[in-house]
């Protein structure tokens, strides 16, 4: 170990007790970590940003209790779920949002609202289900609970189990609109509600609880990984910038594609849908020592900005943040070396980006986020703020 190295690797120990191992990680839905270096004062500046963000939401909130857009209970969901794990639960505002969430529960289990025209990927089922299920869990209010029950079926029948097709043990945006899709947004997002809902099986009066094959799960995320030890689709890429990070679903990435010397089409790993990935596995319980799992936390480090999303520009920038944060905080490691050496404290980099590029209004002080590059709705100042309260959430660790 060079010299500098060391030196890092000793201050890492001293700030924190010892940098911590992926395998000493503790559960993403716990509250508490063991103690980690990011600075009062930040902590302070991060709580001030959260305040601000809480009542410009407040101010934002309908009469019918949703934000932004009644046709998608997702976005007044993820807005449920950062206020509550704010320690909002009782506020008025919550309340309403959760009977504008109930008004949206389909005879099915889902919840989503049947969209005005039929439209690939239909009302988004799966996606607004698995947010918005989320979030009623974090109410933690008990007549709730039969609601969530019911969207777990719901996420559960509609995960792909022919395992003839690429997308097997993968979700998409409708499973209604007969068509095989499945993508890692999508799936990750599904996992992630059946994980943090699972609670909610322990009240379940049948014999038999419900939950997702999460085998299955583990073939279609690795099926989208560039990482040729495990998946053999024609475009994985073996290349070191490329190697362990993600694409987006089996046969398509959205960070570009690139013809080796062989004349063949590989894909360039995404950032956000390398954490997606790494965090996708981890809620399966591959280990965290599992080269599949550590190959994506290479590639993150790698790969480590916040100024972009990696293979994105600022397409899905806010989107970036908000999955990092939960992936690297399952992960369990609070500090990385990088390449050159240096240590990387994720958490304070993440607290400070975020912070840095809050927007205040000056009539009121009030305080919100938005990406001026509109793509996946990020123009939408709700979503993003939402986004970027969780991302700090989970970077203080709370």
């Amino acid at each position: 170990m060079n010299i500098r190295i060391h030196i890092y690797l000793m201050i890492g120990m001293i700030m924190t007790g010892g940098v911590v191992h992926a395998d000493e990680s503790i559960p993403l839905t716990s509250r508490t970590i063991p103690e980690f270096p990011v600075l009062h004062s930040l902590q302070h500046e991060a709580d001030a940003a959260m305040d601000r963000a809480y009542a410009w939401l407040r101010d934002q909130q309908h009469e019918d209790g949703y934000w932004s857009n009644p046709n998608f209970p997702a976005i007044t969901g993820l807005a449920v779920w950062a206020m509550v794990r704010g320690g909002e639960q009782n506020e008025e505002a919550i309340d309403r949002a959760v009977e504008y969430l109930l008004s949206c529960v389909r005879d099915d289990g889902g919840i989503y609202v049947d969209p005005r025209e039929t439209r690939r990927g239909g009302g988004l089922s799966n996606y607004n289900t698995a947010i918005a299920m989320v979030a009623l869990h974090q109410v933690g209010r008990g007549d709730l609970m039969p609601v969530i029950m019911r969207a777990r079926e719901f996420i559960a029948r509609s995960q792909f189990l022919d395992p003839d097709s690429v997308h097997y043990g993968g979700m998409g945006y409708d499973a209604g609109t007969d068509r095989a899709y499945a993508d890692l947004s999508n799936s990750y997002i599904a996992y992630e509600a059946m994980r943090l809902t699972e609670s909610v099986e322990d009240m379940r009066e049948t014999a038999e609880p419900v939950d997702l094959d999460w085998n299955a799960a583990v073939q279609f995320v690795q099926r989208i990984q560039n990482l040729p030890e495990f998946n053999d689709r024609p475009w994985v890429s073996d290349s070191p910038r490329n190697l362990g990070g993600f694409a987006y679903h089996p046969d398509e990435t959205r960070a570009g594609t690139y013809t080796d010397e062989d004349g063949v089409v590989r894909f360039n790993s995404h950032g956000s849908m390398t954490y997606a990935g790494m965090l996708s596995f981890i809620y399966a319980e591959v280990d965290r020592n599992d080269p599949r799992v550590r190959s994506a936390a290479d590639w993150a480090i790698r790969h480590w900005t916040l100024e972009e999303n990696p293979g994105a520009g600022r397409e899905g920038l806010f989107y970036y943040y908000n999955v990092l944060t939960k992936g690297l905080a399952a992960f369990g490691q609070n500090q990385f070396i990088r390449e050159d050496g240096d240590l990387l404290n994720w958490r304070q980099e993440v607290i400070e980006k975020i912070v840095s590029v809050q927007r205040i209004e000056d009539a009121t002080g009030k305080g919100y986020w938005v990406n001026d590059v509109g793509r996946y709705w990020e123009n939408d100042p709700v979503l993003v703020t939402a986004y970027s309260i969780l991302a700090l959430q989970m970077a203080l660790g709370r």
